[in-house]
Parts: structure tokens; C-alpha cells; sequence
């Protein structure tokens, strides 16, 4: 009342609010004016010293202005409905809301106060250090690099339920650990396939519940006659025992994949009607006290299974008996909405019922663990903080100090009650501490660690905190950022503390339940007031004073993650260029010269007799075996313009004696393959006789630059010495050339001489060639190492 009356007493009517505002406005003196400005300028253009606090953070205000920076205002926010950022709603606590606006209007009073004229005088500024409790108070993208904020774009793949949720079930893509080891089983209520698992995994674990009720019970009892003797009370026969054990030992067989032959027409081993019956059996059993005839029968087969379970479902130490699950709005923050519930029939009818629950899957349902570690009979969760510098590469900083929130009733699955099983503050404060609560726990439900860890010392234990506590926590918080490193946008100059929330196994193992963005940071008791601005200051430390000296104090934060730096290419937009080397122009042949494997068989008709005779002359006269023979240009142009002339067969006498002038050639062959000219497709295959029948004789050969300079003189006034000479070697299967008549042939033996070096520059189609057209049938002959000297 007394702040609200502040308030008031603050605020002018309307009427004569003018001659009010400059009645009461003081003289401003000129000394304070310019030491302002003084302050201004230098923030402005020499340190970049400006920043703007949207939300109830008095600490961190005084802190920047502390360091001399100055402060622009931001415009008041509108109020929003629904947030989706953790638990953001947090922040507005009533009361400390209540106490930054009080400390605005007290500073609204004295215009002439440091601070007022500094601000009014940086409003048109840039702002360089944005802390604000929500990311969507500043337009993000319109930031420039180096403009610091406190929020990074999508983080609620990983600061909401359901995000937090979905991107664990990646966590084999990043890390070899089973999230069912840290995280307990979530479930999407809006999906219809996972609440289709969600009633398969309640139904399971109802089985392997009652198998652990069946063990322990039977284990305080010696025999099954004394079962029999209180007659009051309600039985169940102990078919719902070999039930649950089949419904295990399938479960078992699907994780070995034995079940790898069914099919969607198998049907199911239970159906629902078996179901409805076992649920509502184990729900006398375990909720109201219902005994099974001839349990201890069984004593021995449920203690094998559960310990067959145990090496393949993590969580089966804390599931318990009740079969207990949590329901929380994706939406909501400081635990609103949240219900526990242990019947498979009014969790569905709730689903079905409230459409609210599956739009846009924002409802999730998660198994409860019923067997945490309690202090004093008390249920408790811890809150502890960590802070993201990066995201690329991946930087964690851990804050060493964390703190306890308890409920205000003991700890009891009987009752479902949210002041026995929240304990999160914003629910707690609603409730008064029980009577029957042990005197040990703190009357405003909080606990440092330092206390916590004195409690361990205490239960002889305190070694587990630093060997089982907080590497479990820092795992944890690692691999569920690692989930969502890809969905978050990685900005440099941005940063964020969240506060997550741990709940303790009974071994000391911790489980992670979410994850929040913009944590509270009210002082509501005396650990919170201790800790909450200590973590702000060291914030300031490590995102601040860190960038410019990598040595600065950091407080409480240590550095427990840093990722090896992955560079991410920049996104350019739809691209179509196709990008490679120029190749390199291929030099034109100048002088070609063709070969060919198969020796061609010339008809002895179409030889003269003179030609024939040459043909029986020694080798070294007409076809020196040591050299390749040549036919120059001169005389391959009068061979193609004489072609037609009725003189055919002179003309080619001639020109096959004109071969035995031997080229000076850069070249030699050690092979022994016969040659023979190659030259027009159509009219020269005609003179050999080679018919069109669809026998291919005209290959793509080879092309081959030769450099050795071997062979003998005798062409050079046909060629010049210095021209390179070019043949073609074609790699032609063997055609047999059938004569028209019956002829002999004689091979000239080839030369042998060494190979020199061949340089392959390109492919070229010819076809084998007759020599000269003779009308003899009496000889034929076989052509080697002719070869043809084209132009340049």
C-alpha cells in the first residue's frame, strides 16, 4: 500500500499537469550540464559505452553505470498474453516488478539527477549492450555485429518442453550417451503417434511396476498363508503376474529383434479388452492395497525379469509402483498448469477433451520419478545456472554455486497434490509450511549448496557432489546443447544465462527436467538475494571484461565446454554457376602418317606386270628394310588427280617405286607389324577389294607425334627436315580380304629398329587403302611400311 500510495503521490492530475511539470522543475545548473555531456560524448564516440536494461535487473543498471557507461531508455513494452521462452514469465515477479517501477518514479522526481540527463541526452543513440528479459523486446535482425544482447535466436528448440523434448531423441548424432540416462521419457500429447507410444510405455511400465511391488512385498512376508488370513481385505488372482511377465518378455525380445517377422496384420498378444482388465487390477494392487493370491510363487521369476530389465531400461529405479506421470503446458512457466496424474483413462479422456492441449503439440507428458532423493522426508529440486557464449564453436560456462527449493508437505505418492511434488517457488509460496514437516527444513523452502553439501558431509557422502553431482549436471547441460546447436542462429556478439532445473535420484544421479531462458532473478529469500546478483556481476565479467582481456577474473563461472571450431559456409542463395579449369587447346597436326596392324592383301589382277616384277625385286631396292618408305606429297597429288586416268596402272607403278626414296624421319618402329597406305572410305576400299557387306575397316586410330630422329636420307627435297612427322597407328582387328581370283602374295619383312617415345594429341577416323589398281591375276602382294607424307 505504502508503494502504491508512492505511486500515486508521484503522478500529477491531469488538470494544471503543465503549470505543475515547470513549477516543480529545478534550476538546472551549467556545470551538471556539461559534466553530462562530457560523460555522453565519451561513452558515445570513444568507449561505445551505451546500454539499454529492459526488465527488472537493477543490479545489472548498476553495475554498467558503475563502469561508466550510460544508459538509453527503451520504450515500455506491451504486454503480452503468451510466451513460449522457458520460464521468461518468471521474471515478473509482483514484487519485483512493483520495486523497479518505484525505483523509476523515485529517479522520474529529481530531473537533475547524473543519470536522467545522461540518458536524455544518448535517446538517439545506438544502443552497444542490450540485457532484456524477453528476445523479441529488440528487433534482432536489424542489429549490427557488434551490438552485444542477452538472447539468442532459437533458443526454444531447447528452452521449451516440447523443444527440449523432440531434440534429445537426436542426441545419437552427437554423443554416445542414452538421453534415458539424464532425461526422463517425454512424450508429445498433440502427436497421435507418440500418445499412441505414451499408452504403450504407461501399460509397460504398469507391469514392470507390479513386478516390483510383487518383489518387494512378498520380501517382508516369509510365506503366502499369511495372505489368506485377512479375508477383508480385496484379492486378485495371479493371472495379472504371468500378464505382466509375458508383456516384459516380449518387450525383451523387440530390443533383440526377434519380433523382426511380424507385420502389421499380426495381431497384438494382448488385446485391449486384456488391458482394461489388467489396469484395472493393478490399480487395486498398488493404489488401493489389493493383495495377489500366491504372489510369492512368483517371487523368483519377476526378481530374474526385473533384473534383465534393469540392464536395459535406466530409469526403472526411479519409475516406482504408482506409475505417476507429469502433464506440463509447453507454453506456461513457474510450473502453471502442471497436473500429475496415475490413471491411463483420465490422462487420455483429458487429452481428447481439452483441444488446447493438442494444438501445435505444446503439451508434453513426462514420466514422473517417484524415487528422488529427499531431505528430511522432503522432496526438493536444485536450479542451477549456466551461460552459452557461443555457439560456434560451442562455449559453456558452469556456475559453481546453485541452490535448493523444497516443497512445503512431505514427500508421499499417495497424494497428488502440487505442494508435495512442485517445487518450484512461484508455487510454493502459495502454500504454508505443513505442521508434520521436519523442523530441519527452512521455513522459505530454500537451501544454498554449500548447506546441501553440508548435508551430504553429514549422511557420509560429501565426496559424491564433486564426483557424481556436478560432472552428471555438466553432461547433461552439454548434450542437450549439442542437440540444438544447429537450430540455434550462432551470433557473435550475442550471449545468454539460463537457469536449468535438476532433480536427484537416490543414488545421487542427477536428471535433467527443462531448461529455462531468462531465469529469475528475484530476491525473494535470503539464498536468492546471496546469489542472484553474484551470478549477474559474473556475468558481466566474462561476456565484458573478458573480450578484451581473455585473462579477467570470471567469478563463478567456469569454463567446462569448448568446442573445436567448425567453419559453416555462408549461405549465397540459389547458385547455378558451374565452375572448373580451362582446358588447355590441342595443337593441330600438321603432318599425319597412317598405320595399320592388319596387312592388306592386293588382288595380282589389279597389279601391272611391271609392278609385279618390282615387287619380286630385293628389298633394299624397291622397299629398304631399313628405313620407312615415303610417299611425298607431290605424288599423292597427282595420285588423287590421275585417279580417273585410263594410264591407272602406270601411275601406280610409279608411285609405289617413288616409295623406295626414303624420308629423312625424326622416327623408327621396333615392332614388326605389317603397314599399308590408308586413304579415301569410299573408291579405295573398292580397289582392294573390300565390299560395303557392313564389315567396318575404318577404325578411329591413333594418333601418334614422334621426335627420334632415326631412319635415312633420301626425300629431302620432298620435306623439309625440321617438320615433324605425324603418323597414325590404327588399331584395326584383322579383315581378310578375299580376291577375286587366285593369287599369291609375298611379305616384305618389316624393320627393326628402336621405338622412340610417342606423345598421343589426337583421335582421327581413317580407313585402309589399296595401292595401285592392276589388271594382272597372276601376283599379289602385300604392302608394308608405306606411309603417307600429307601437307602441313
Amino acid at each position: 500500500m505504502e508503494q502504491i500510495s508512492l505511486l500515486q503521490s508521484t503522478v500529477p492530475p491531469v488538470e494544471g499537469r503543465l503549470h505543475r511539470s515547470v513549477s516543480i522543475l529545478p534550476v538546472i545548473r551549467p556545470e551538471r550540464i556539461k559534466a553530462a555531456k562530457t560523460l555522453v560524448e565519451k561513452a558515445v564516440k570513444q568507449l561505445r559505452k551505451v546500454f539499454s536494461v529492459q526488465g527488472p535487473y537493477p543490479v545489472i543498471r548498476a553495475a554498467l553505470l558503475a563502469r561508466g557507461w550510460v544508459e538509453r531508455l527503451l520504450p515500455q513494452p506491451v504486454q503480452r498474453t503468451l510466451h513460449c521462452h522457458g520460464d521468461q514469465e518468471e521474471d515478473g515477479d509482483d514484487h519485483d516488478v512493483m520495486s523497479e517501477r518505484a525505483d523509476e518514479s523515485r529517479k522520474a522526481e529529481n530531473l537533475d539527477d547524473m543519470y536522467d540527463l545522461t540518458s536524455r541526452l544518448v535517446r538517439n543513440e545506438m544502443t552497444h549492450f542490450y540485457w532484456t528479459t524477453r528476445r523479441d523486446d529488440v528487433d534482432y535482425r536489424s542489429l549490427r555485429h557488434d551490438q552485444m544482447t542477452n538472447h539468442y535466436a532459437n533458443a526454444g528448440t531447447f528452452t521449451t518442453k516440447v523443444g527440449l523434448c523432440v531434440n534429445l531423441r537426436n542426441l545419437q548424432w552427437f554423443d554416445t550417451a542414452d538421453p534415458d540416462t539424464f532425461f526422463p521419457r517425454c512424450y508429445r500429447l498433440g502427436a497421435e503417434d507418440e500418445k499412441q507410444a505414451f499408452i504403450e510405455d504407461f501399460r509397460r511400465t504398469a507391469c514392470t511396476s507390479l513386478l516390483q511391488h510383487v518383489a518387494e512385498i512378498n520380501g517382508w512376508r516369509r510365506n503366502g498363508a499369511e495372505e489368506m488370513e485377512n479375508v477383508e481385505l480385496p484379492f486378485v488372482g495371479p493371472g495379472i503376474i504371468g500378464m505382466a511377465l509375458q508383456v516384459c518378455q516380449q518387450f525383451l525380445s523387440a530390443l533383440e529383434h526377434s519380433d523382426i517377422d511380424a507385420t502389421v496384420e499380426t495381431p497384438p498378444m494382448v488385446n485391449e479388452q486384456k488391458w482394461a482388465d489388467f489396469l484395472g487390477d493393478y490399480y487395486k494392487v498398488v493404489h488401493e492395497g489389493a493383495r495377489i493370491r500366491g504372489s510369492s510363487m512368483f517371487v523368483e521369476r519377476c526378481q530374474a525379469m526385473l533384473v534383465r530389465l534393469q540392464m536395459v531400461c535406466p530409469q526403472l529405479d526411479t519409475d516406482g509402483l504408482n506409475n505417476i506421470w507429469i502433464i506440463k503446458p509447453g507454453a506456461k512457466s513457474r510450473g502453471r498448469g502442471i497436473v500429475c496424474m496415475d490413471r491411463l483413462d483420465e490422462i487420455v479422456a483429458l487429452v481428447d477433451t481439452d483441444r488446447s492441449m493438442t494444438k501445435e503439440c505444446k503439451w508434453v507428458i513426462q514420466k514422473y520419478l517417484e524415487r528422488p532423493l529427499l531431505i528430511h522426508g522432503t522432496k526438493f529440486d536444485l536450479r542451477q545456472w549456466f551461460l552459452v557464449t557461443d555457439w560456434n564453436p560451442l562455449t559453456v560456462w558452469f556456475y559453481r554455486e546453485c541452490y535448493l527449493r523444497f516443497s512445503t508437505k512431505p514427500y508421499s505418492t499417495k497424494t497428488l497434490d502440487s505442494s508435495v511434488h512442485l517445487c518450484n517457488n512461484s508455487i510454493q509460496k502459495h502454500f504454508q509450511p505443513a505442521r508434520d514437516r521436519h523442523p530441519g527444513v527452512p521455513e522459505d523452502n530454500m537451501w544454498s549448496c554449500s548447506q546441501f553439501r553440508a548435508f551430504l558431509r553429514h549422511q557420509g557422502r560429501g565426496e559424491e557432489w564433486d564426483s557424481m553431482v556436478v560432472p552428471g549436471m555438466q553432461q547433461a547441460l552439454v548434450r542437450a546443447l549439442l542437440t540444438a546447436q544447429d537450430l540455434v542462429e550462432p551470433r557473435k556478439a550475442s550471449f545468454e544465462l539460463y537457469g536449468a532445473d535438476f532433480i536427484l535420484g537416490r543414488d545421487l544421479r542427477p536428471w535433467l527436467l527443462e531448461i529455462n531462458a531468462s531465469p529469475t532473478m528475484g530476491c525473494s529469500t535470503a539464498v536468492t538475494a546471496r546469489l542472484c546478483p553474484a551470478v549477474q556481476l559474473d556475468t558481466l565479467r566474462v561476456v565484458l571484461d573478458r573480450r578484451t582481456d581473455p585473462s579477467a577474473y570470471t567469478g563463478g563461472f567456469n569454463l567446462i565446454y569448448k568446442q573445436a571450431a567448425v567453419e559453416v559456409p555462408q549461405y549465397m542463395g540459389l547458385s547455378l554457376l558451374v565452375e572448373g579449369a580451362r582446358l588447355r587447346r590441342l595443337r593441330p597436326a600438321h603432318r599425319q602418317t597412317v598405320l595399320s596392324n592388319p596387312p592388306v592383301t592386293i588382288p595380282s589382277d589389279q597389279l601391272s606386270s611391271q609392278e609385279a616384277e618390282t615387287a619380286q625385286k630385293p628389298s633394299g631396292q624397291i622397299f629398304p628394310a631399313s628405313s620407312f618408305h615415303c610417299l611425298c606429297k607431290e605424288k599423292k597429288k597427282q595420285l588423287s588427280s590421275k585417279s580417273a586416268s585410263p594410264k591407272r596402272g602406270h601411275r601406280g607403278t610409279t608411285e609405289v617405286h617413288n616409295t623406295s626414296h626414303v624420308c629423312k624421319s625424326r622416327f623408327s618402329l621396333a615392332s614388326e607389324q605389317p603397314l599399308v597406305i590408308q586413304s579415301e572410305p569410299q573408291t579405295k576400299a573398292q580397289r582392294l577389294g573390300v565390299g560395303t557387306n557392313g564389315t567396318s575397316v575404318v577404325p578411329w586410330s591413333l594418333s601418334f607425334s614422334l621426335s627420334s630422329r632415326h631412319g635415312t636420307s633420301g626425300c629431302k627435297r620432298q620435306m623439309k627436315p625440321d617438320h615433324d612427322l605425324h603418323i597414325s597407328r590404327s588399331f584395326l582387328r584383322h579383315t581378310a580380304v578375299e580376291p577375286r581370283q587366285r593369287t599369291s602374295s609375298q611379305v616384305v619383312p618389316s624393320l627393326q629398329v628402336p621405338l622412340p617415345a610417342l606423345e598421343v594429341f589426337s583421335l582421327r577416323p581413317n580407313i585402309a587403302a589399296g595401292t595401285v589398281a592392276n589388271r594382272s591375276p597372276q601376283t599379289c602382294i602385300h604392302k608394308h611400311q608405306l606411309f603417307l607424307c600429307t601437307r602441313r
